[in-house]
């Protein structure tokens, strides 16, 4: 009988956010990056701050879905030695610190080397509540699929604009009962911050939740709060990685965390969504 305890976390902070009227919010770490004891902390600091959903990136040597930002701190996380063995490491200091819920992202062949029931069991250990794996289709996913929900573990499957009515319908499939999201790519390309939103996303998240009643994640690209206000008119989530660690790198090293915890605070204000610091002064 499949382990559901770590499975509801993801579907509770996305039923939080739809209560409480507003997108949720889905910042990202690069674990080790710009090192090992920082994004510890800002991870720790970004769950404090109310972030819903926390993303920690796993560095990776051909990450093919990132754009030069991430590419660049994951070189630099890898260079310090950072593995996935850390990155559960990571991931387990940080669950024990926050309830937030940890997505760890990716790609397959570190999961594979690892050994998939291993992989599970140790990430399940650590406090991880889903997966995002770019690379792995869902027609070869079932390995990885079966071992993460037997420990409560949802793996959220990525989808593009390019991506035909076939396929959203495959991924709903497979998806349908992980108490995960479908994380909708916003453009057909790479990773980083842009100064638009495409066009075309509102349809194209139109067409995806045609097809499944699962939470929709918008991510790529998102980099201001009137993006994140966009997304909030028609997602449940919106991710913000690139954008992040650029004002991770343009603060001093003293202000890393509160720079970034400032510019998750920014992004809140376009929700109207309670700081932690609101609450108290209630």
């Amino acid at each position: 009988m499949p382990n559901t305890l770590r499975v509801r976390p993801i579907a509770g902070a996305f039923a939080r956010a739809k209560a409480e009227g507003r997108v949720a919010l889905i910042p990202y770490v690069m674990a080790g990056y710009p090192d090992v004891e920082t994004s510890e902390a800002l991870a720790v600091a970004l769950g404090e701050a109310g972030a819903d959903v926390l993303e920690i990136g796993v560095p990776f040597s051909d990450p093919l879905a990132d754009g030069a930002t991430i590419q660049t701190a994951s070189h630099h996380a890898l260079e310090q030695g950072m593995t996935l063995t850390g990155a559960l490491a990571l991931a387990g200091r940080v669950s024990a610190q926050v309830a937030t819920p940890l997505v760890l992202m990716t790609y397959y062949n570190p999961i594979f080397s690892y050994g998939i029931e291993r992989f599970c069991e140790d990430a399940s250990a650590a406090g991880v509540a889903g997966l995002i794996v770019p690379d792995l289709p869902p027609e070869e996913a079932a390995p990885l699929a079966t071992a993460a929900e037997q420990r409560g573990i949802a793996l959220n499957f990525l989808v593009t604009p390019t991506s035909p009515d076939e396929r959203v319908e495959q991924v709903a499939r497979v998806a349908k009962g992980s108490g995960g999201f479908v994380y909708c790519v916003s453009l057909s390309g790479v990773t980083g911050a842009r100064a638009q939103l495409p066009e075309h996303l509102a349809a194209f998240v139109a067409r995806v939740r045609a097809r499944t009643d699962l939470p929709l994640a918008v991510g790529f690209g998102v980099a201001r709060a009137e993006h994140v206000a966009e997304i909030g008119r028609i997602a449940d989530g919106a991710v913000v990685a690139s954008a992040l660690l650029n004002a991770v790198d343009a603060a001093p090293p003293e202000k890393r965390v509160a720079t970034t915890v400032a510019f998750l605070r920014e992004l809140q204000s376009s929700t109207g969504q309670e700081t932690p610091e609101d609450t108290a002064a209630q």
